[in-house]
This record gives structure tokens, C-alpha cells and sequence, in this order.
């Protein structure tokens, strides 16, 4: 298609660069760095990290209305995407790892990810990185929350922060049981140790939530509880609860609102402060 051909020609999109590291397991992950507009290999960046959804999906180099990677740098970030355990692309075994083991060593490989990466490439900046995802990349997210304190900031969108929570109330229940091992009165252990919720007593990182009024697959009520323990524990936080949209933030003036959030978050904690200051915490109904 030729659409929109003429705004997009003066677009400054540079082609994402890959890079394939070993994990602790011994699997070859793969990872896409895509770069901002005028970029300057001698400047430092800082890195945000863009998890995919799924599990059972991989990223690519290309864009998309619901989350675009090239937005998300557009603002002067480097981002990184990789393909953690459980992608699909890279043979059957690889996706089927994540059977019995949804986020621990997912979160492992992202942390990986983000260590070679600095290693690499010397134009980033590694104590000035975020993580942001939506869907499975949410509940990622929220392990990273939970168990990391390594970002200076996350965002996360339509992401779980119960195993047990989200698998009763979504429109999806088999996958859940799949990648945790049965149900959660057979195998209680992965439900408990694997649930963000349970670590939630670690939640320090600042955190801009969003979600859908009208997602079944992660119901509103898993942002609301993430939501609880932030706001309980006094750490820093914003909510978007957008009221039409479902699992996906597609409206045009959805969107718009949407990505003008995700820059002023990332804006606040990345880049140098600028006098006066913000609330601590602040909900948005947008687009009531």
C-alpha cells in the first residue's frame, strides 16, 4: 500500500539493528534495537525496553497503530525488543519453554537482554532504562516490578498482576492452565511463586498503568489491584482507564491521548528534570 506515502517520506526511520545473545539456559535469544530520529552514535540515550504480548508472538521490524516502536523512540529514546522464551519463530521447543514457567525465566532473559545491550552499544545510557509492554509484555512488566528495582520507571498496559485472579475472570482460561502447569489447586506452587501479586511488597519503581474499560482478556479489575498496592505503598503512579476501549487502545483520539501520556511518563523519569513538580499519584478517565 501507498498510503499516507508522502507524510511518511519525511519521517526520519532508520532500519532496527538485531543482535542475538546466549541465556543462562543456553537458548540464542534475539532482540531488535530500533533508534530515534537524528541519532548520533557519539551522544548517550536512554533505553526503553519494549515487551511483546502473547506470550506466543514475536516482534518485528515494522509498526503498528497499538504500539509502535518507532514512536515510542521518537522522543529520543533507543529501544530495545527481544524475544523472550515462549516466542514464536524460533522452532516449537523454543515457544513451549514457557509451559510451566511464564515469567521467571522470561524476566531473566529480558534482563539479559537489556545487560548486552549496554555492553554493546556505548551510545546507551545504562542508568537511565524503562520498561514498558502490554498484554503479556504487561504481566511482564509487572514481574519486572516485583522483582527488579533495576528501571527508573515502567509502563505497563492491560497486564496481570494475579495468575489466579486473571485466569477467573478473563475471556481466555485454557492458555493460562497450559503455561502454568493445570489448575490452581494442582499445581499451586507455579499460581503463587510466579504471581506478581505475591511480591508485591517489592513494588518501588514509578508506574503508569492504562487499560481498557472493555478488555475481557485482562479484565480492569487486575490494573485496579496493581493499581492498590502501588498507591498503598506510596510509590509514585498514574492510572488510565480509557473508557471504550478493550484489550487495545485503537480510537484515533484514544491514541492521540495515549501516546502523549507514554512520552510525558517516560519525559518525567528519563530525561533532565525541569523546575516545579508533578502530584504523586494521579487517575485519568480519559475519553469518558
Amino acid at each position: 500500500s501507498s498510503f499516507n506515502k508522502e507524510r511518511a517520506v519525511g519521517l526520519d526511520w532508520r532500519p532496527y539493528e538485531e543482535f542475538w545473545f546466549t541465556s543462562d539456559k543456553g537458548r540464542k535469544i534475539h532482540s531488535w534495537l530500533v533508534y530515534p530520529p537524528n541519532f548520533k552514535a557519539e551522544e548517550k540515550y536512554p533505553l526503553v525496553l519494549f515487551i511483546h504480548g502473547g506470550p506466543h508472538s514475536s516482534s518485528m521490524d515494522s509498526g503498528h497503530v497499538r504500539w509502535s516502536p518507532q514512536l515510542l523512540a521518537s522522543e529520543g529514546y533507543v529501544v530495545l525488543m527481544t524475544d523472550y522464551t515462549g516466542s514464536v519463530g524460533y522452532g516449537e521447543k523454543f515457544a513451549q519453554a514457557i509451559q510451566e514457567d511464564p515469567l521467571v525465566t522470561p524476566g531473566k532473559e529480558l534482563h539479559q537482554a537489556v545487560d548486552e545491550a549496554v555492553k554493546r552499544y556505548p551510545f546507551i545510557d545504562g542508568k537511565r532504562v524503562a520498561a514498558s509492554g502490554a498484554s503479556y509484555g504487561g504481566h511482564l512488566v509487572n514481574w519486572l516490578q516485583a522483582t527488579s528495582d533495576r528501571f527508573v520507571c515502567l509502563i505497563g498496559h492491560a497486564g496481570l498482576v494475579s495468575l489466579e485472579g486473571q485466569w477467573t475472570t478473563s475471556d481466555s482460561v485454557y492458555h493460562r492452565e497450559l503455561n502454568n502447569g493445570g489448575l490452581p489447586w494442582e499445581n499451586p506452587e507455579i499460581w503463587r511463586e510466579q504471581s506478581p501479586h505475591t511480591y508485591a511488597g517489592n513494588f518501588k519503581t514509578p508506574m503508569m498503568l492504562t487499560i481498557g474499560e472493555k478488555d475481557y482478556r485482562v479484565p480492569l479489575n487486575q490494573t485496579l489491584a496493581a493499581w492498590t498496592y502501588l498507591q498503598r505503598q506510596g510509590v509514585p503512579g498514574k492510572l488510565l482507564v480509557y473508557h471504550q476501549a478493550n484489550h487495545w487502545i485503537m480510537a484515533g483520539p484514544d491514541a492521540k491521548h495515549f501516546w502523549g501520556e507514554v512520552h510525558a511518563w517516560l519525559a518525567k523519569y528519563l530525561k533532565p528534570p525541569k523546575q516545579g513538580s508533578e502530584p504523586l499519584s494521579e487517575i485519568v478517565h480519559p475519553c469518558a
